[in-house]
């Protein structure tokens, strides 16, 4: 079977300066190091320290993801833990979720990961069940895909140009920060959808609406939260969506 193949950590520091539209000069400038020593880095002739590594990628501001690879690049221990959701270093972020999500009631909240799948919800989220068609609603449940796919909640929302592209612009800076595979693909998937791909149309700014089975409209405004201070991985990359009547 063949391996993988992981860019050397100089490779990968030049892929993220360039992407950040940094020179040599002031990228090193900032993290504290001479301009010399980052090109020997990006060229190989010089093994980066993990303190160095890490002074550079905050002023990338790479999420921990991205830092922790390119310390594994370099050889170096990961700097941040990597836990998933239901691991029990986990229990006290899930806690305050599940607290946001209960006290969110009677109006729908979720809690999604770095790649739009759904971790958590309350039961509130029930009412959009029916206006989604089931394949769409295997897990794991992926939010753009239930939400823009012409088979999903797309086809009850009323105006749905400026809200497709407004998702796909949120999507489209996730990919910009993260430069992550998974993330560019999904963009590519739903920028296809039906209801886009019209440059002119302007992203949603207002309520989003929705007509529901029985004939009603809803209407929603959003609020969108992250974790002020994380310090690991899947807490850096867990969001809370919370719906709010706009009526």
């Amino acid at each position: 079977m063949a391996t993988a193949y992981h860019p050397p950590i100089g490779t990968l520091l030049r892929q993220w300066r360039e992407r950040r539209r940094r020179t040599q000069l002031d990228l090193a400038l900032d993290a504290g190091i001479s301009a010399r020593h980052l090109s020997f880095v990006e060229t190989g002739r010089s093994h980066p320290g993990a303190e160095v590594i890490l002074r550079l990628a905050d002023q990338l501001e790479l999420p921990f993801r991205e830092r922790n690879a390119l310390l594994l690049a370099a050889g170096h221990a990961p700097a941040f833990a990597e836990p998933g959701f239901d691991d029990p270093a986990m229990a006290t972020t899930r806690g305050a979720l599940e607290l946001i999500l209960a006290q969110h009631e009677p109006y729908p909240a979720m809690v999604l990961d770095r790649h739009w799948n759904l971790v958590a919800a309350n039961t509130a989220v029930r009412i959009l069940v029916p206006m989604i068609d089931p394949i769409l609603l295997d897990p794991p449940v992926n939010l753009m895909r239930a939400g823009l796919h012409p088979r999903g909640l797309a086809a009850s929302i009323i105006d749905l140009p400026p809200v497709h592209a407004y998702f796909v612009s949120r999507l489209r800076q996730q990919v910009t920060v993260t430069a992550d595979p998974v993330l560019a693909a999904l963009l590519e998937e739903v920028s296809a959808y039906p209801g886009g791909g019209d440059p002119g149309v302007d992203p949603a700014a207002g309520p989003i609406r929705v007509r529901a089975p029985d004939g009603s409209e809803l209407s929603f405004i959003g609020m969108f939260a992250t974790f002020d201070t994380p310090f690991d991985v899947m807490t850096s990359e867990l969001a809370v969506e919370l719906a709010y009547p706009a009526d």
